[in-house]
């Protein structure tokens, strides 16, 4: 099974703009001929990309997030290399090689009784191959910024640190939905609840969860495990002022950050924006980079995986892989 699409710099030069004067983000980032090679490289970050939206479509939402990682390529590379945007301490390593798993999911018909469970299949060979990647990338001493695909790659993310640094981990979520879903079938609903049960996810928290739509069962599991389950309201920061969105943050940090944890980011979380579950409401785009900003310069941070972005959902296309370049310039300025 082939695991990883490794790029290099041939890979790569056709999605930048040169300019006279300017040298772009492409033009300075490292590549590597094999996962082993990680290790040679005095770069900390390491960009991967998981270009699918199998598990999108086995949770019923509307496909588009495997456009997300090209997007993403389109405008990163072409953001400025100077004395801010670090970019010799990134390493553009390639993306999981999703395309059997697209090809055998296009065949897979809507009307099919057991679709659902058919894509789920699919994301279950996803998740091996996610696991797998990141387990070495943090085994060799990295820190994973993981970009595209459905939520559904939370579970390979955290299993992948986990078995890594041989024990389970933490995770902070900011996302409108727990994705917390029932044991069923694999989707992008339910990636933290099969982590949690697998015994890969210790502590999790929810940053701005929406009450419109967590059901009345995710609450109650939520209750059950209060010791290890925690959140806070999008509601009771952005106008019920209950709490400030640093106060938002300060709860999570408490929570989680005292053991190695994960940043997970959903795009659905913020207004308007590009993804498989765009909403009216959420945050703004500068809370969102406040999150990465704040979390990924924690000694004990991990990972950070931004997802369920779909560029062709949204208002302004372009819009999506703009905001997934400013999360991950904000990431890597902190080293």
């Amino acid at each position: 099974m082939s695991l990883l699409k490794i790029y290099s710099e041939n890979s790569i030069s056709h999605f930048i703009k040169k300019r006279a004067g300017e040298t772009k983000f492409g033009e300075k980032t490292n590549f590597v001929e094999n996962l082993d090679s990680l290790k040679d490289s005095d770069a900390k970050h390491v960009l991967l990309g998981i270009p699918e939206d199998i598990g999108v479509r086995a949770n019923y939402g509307n496909p588009g997030t495997s456009k997300a990682w090209e997007a993403t390529l389109g405008s990163l590379l072409n953001i400025q290399h100077n004395a801010f945007t670090n970019t010799e301490n990134v390493i553009l390593l390639g993306e999981i090689d999703c395309d059997k798993q697209l090809e055998q999911a296009q065949k897979i018909s809507k009307e099919e009784i057991h679709s659902a469970e058919m894509l789920g299949e699919l994301v279950t060979q996803i998740d091996h191959k996610v696991s797998e990647v990141v387990k070495v990338i943090i085994e060799m001493g990295k820190f994973p910024i993981i970009i595209g695909g459905g939520h559904n790659n939370s579970y390979g993310n955290l299993k992948g640190t986990s078995q890594a640094l041989k024990n389970p981990i933490n995770c902070i979520n900011f996302d409108a939905h727990t994705d917390f879903r029932s044991l069923e079938h694999r989707h992008s609903g339910n990636g933290f609840s099969y982590a949690f049960e697998d015994g890969f996810l210790d502590k999790y928290f929810i940053v701005g969860l929406h009450r419109n739509y967590t059901s009345e069962k995710v609450f109650a599991s939520i209750e059950k495990n209060s010791d290890r389950i925690k959140f806070n309201l999008f509601e009771d920061i952005a106008f019920q002022k209950r709490i400030s969105f640093l106060e938002a943050l300060k709860e999570a940090e408490d929570f989680c950050t005292e053991q190695d944890f994960g940043i997970e980011l959903d795009l659905d979380a913020i207004v308007n924006m590009g993804s498989s579950a765009i909403s009216p409401s959420g945050f703004n785009v500068t809370q969102a980079r406040n999150f990465v900003f704040h979390f990924a310069k924690n000694i004990n941070a991990r990972y950070l995986h931004v997802c369920e972005g779909a560029p062709r959902a949204g208002l302004f296309p372009n819009q999506v892989g703009k905001t997934i370049s400013y999360l991950v310039s904000d990431a890597i300025s902190n080293s």
